[in-house]
């Protein structure tokens, strides 16, 4: 039994606002405190940082997460722990957004049968290719772990495919480059969509770049929720132990922006 049920439910009361947040920066205390607030403040699904060394995907602001994370003395289990913590009153659908690595160097089944224990409702591996996905998937059927599949605008001809595979909901980068807020993002992000749409009807989040309720509710008016990092990273740099506070006033006006849609 797949955890998309769980992650469906993220999205049937309207648009979904997904905030993102790098576990352990500046630390493990903080990251809860800051997942409180943003469930408590309307995120209908939260995405979890697991940091890596070398994160591939990421621009300059969550790249300095990971590595406060890192030194501030994250690890693997010690975010199981948190999680598992987390789980006794947080009640929306929780993603692990972290690196092939992460999860091989820990072992695969271990990781995602601890997902499964700890009620991690699915996995984002940003630098899995969708052709080499079959080395965890099986896992993941397994233990009811949703492996959720990124779109790219550089996926083109492989949209149909991965759409027609995705499970849980589909991450669409909303821009070529790394992570990090764009003043505009000029990808034709409807047809993106609209081919997704013609191939499944698994809901799809547009993140990368959106950092303002206006950006927020022009992906979300294409789409069916919006992913939000590094605002809210910027928020966790410039606010440290007080950023609970931002992040839930952030979250508000995000989740705000998105009931007009």
């Amino acid at each position: 039994m797949s955890n998309t049920g769980k992650i469906a439910k993220a999205f049937v009361s309207g648009k979904a606002f997904i905030p993102f947040i790098t576990c352990g920066d500046p630390d493990l205390e903080t990251t809860a405190a800051v997942v409180r607030a943003a469930a408590q403040n309307g995120a209908d699904l939260i995405e979890l940082g697991i940091p890596f060394s070398d994160p591939t995907a990421e621009g300059p602001v969550i790249q300095g997460a990971n590595i406060r994370a890192l030194s501030a003395g994250a690890t693997t289990d010690k975010i199981f722990d948190l999680v598992r913590e987390l789980r006794c009153d947080v009640v929306v659908p929780m993603v692990f957004m972290t690196y092939a690595n992460v999860v091989f160097s820990y072992g695969a089944e271990l990781f995602i049968s601890t997902c499964k224990e700890i009620g991690i409702d699915g996995l984002i591996l940003p630098d899995l290719p969708f052709e080499e996905k079959e080395e965890f998937l099986p896992l993941c059927h397994q233990y009811g772990v949703d492996l959720i599949s990124l779109i790219a605008p550089t996926s083109e001809n492989r949209i149909s495919m991965i759409a027609r595979e995705a499970e849980g909901f589909i991450y669409i980068v909303s821009s070529l480059g790394v992570t990090g807020m764009r003043s505009e993002i000029k990808t034709d992000l409807a047809s993106i969509v609209e081919v997704v749409r013609q191939n499944t009807d698994i809901p799809c989040a547009i993140g990368f770049g959106i950092s303002t309720p206006e950006q927020a509710r022009k992906m979300a008016a294409l789409s069916d929720g919006a992913i939000v990092g590094s605002a809210i990273i910027r928020l966790l740099e410039q606010h440290g132990k007080d950023a609970p506070k931002y992040v839930g006033e952030y979250v508000k006006s995000m989740k705000d922006a998105l009931s007009q849609c």
